[in-house]
């Protein structure tokens, strides 16, 4: 699987994806993480003797006026033609790359999105807006050569960009690459669901005078009964 990131934060990524699983998968190559500095793509030569490179930004104002700017279409669509969208569209793999754009009015991501996105796709581009959004032709161009992007949020809440909603898809959808988390039976959803209760030593922990104890059945030895209380306490 690889991940193409399009941010005018790149550094905000290394910390998390540098660390734990998503660290071993990417060295074991199970993963692969691209950055694209949105910024990159604004660069235009000066006229004059010397070439002297200008950086333009990557945002303006809002036609028909209103609060804080928005992403420009133009580096947005160099940074999505540096990536070769357009090509091989004859050819089985093309259907293989998903394009996403952060937004706090898109679909739902949840946890069987991203065990489908990892069965479906290969490729998978995602595009962190900032400010107030993203000019809203770029669906259309991008509808235009056969890669209309999906709008997902992660949460009914706004973030001010879409860095964090990345990170999310990038850890939830690596968890279902086969070899990424070691064993599929490390998949928490496949064993017995999502927020089961689990307990470690100490079989006692004493807090203030008081005594908190492993449920029982957790310590029988029994995985029909175990499995059965797992099931029944499942959040």
């Amino acid at each position: 699987m690889q991940f193409d990131i399009i941010t005018i934060f790149p550094e905000a990524f290394k910390s998390y994806l540098n660390t734990s699983i998503l660290k071993r998968a990417i060295k074991s190559k199970k993963i692969k993480i691209n950055i694209a500095n949105l910024r990159d793509f604004t660069l235009r030569q000066a006229q004059g003797k010397q070439p002297i490179y200008q950086r333009r930004t990557v945002d303006d104002k809002p036609y028909g006026g209103g609060p804080g700017m928005i992403f420009k279409i133009e580096p947005l669509v160099k940074a999505l033609e540096s990536l070769s969208l357009d090509k091989g569209r004859k050819k089985e793999g093309f259907k293989k790359t998903l394009v996403i754009i952060f937004s706090a009015s898109g679909k739902q991501f949840n946890s069987k999105m991203a065990g489908d996105f990892a069965k479906k796709y290969n490729h998978i581009i995602m595009i962190c807006g900032h400010y107030e959004g993203i000019d809203e032709r770029i669906f259309k161009v991008l509808s235009a050569i056969g890669r209309k992007p999906l709008a997902v949020s992660v949460g009914s809440y706004i973030l001010t960009g879409g860095e964090l909603p990345a990170m999310i898809v990038i850890d939830a959808i690596s968890r279902h690459i086969p070899g990424v988390l070691g064993k599929a039976e490390s998949i928490e959803e496949k064993r017995y669901g999502v927020g089961v209760p689990t307990y470690t030593r100490p079989e006692v922990f004493k807090f203030k005078g008081k005594k908190y104890k492993v449920p029982k059945v957790l310590l029988s030895g029994n995985h029909k009964k175990i499995n059965e209380w797992r099931k029944k306490h499942q959040k």
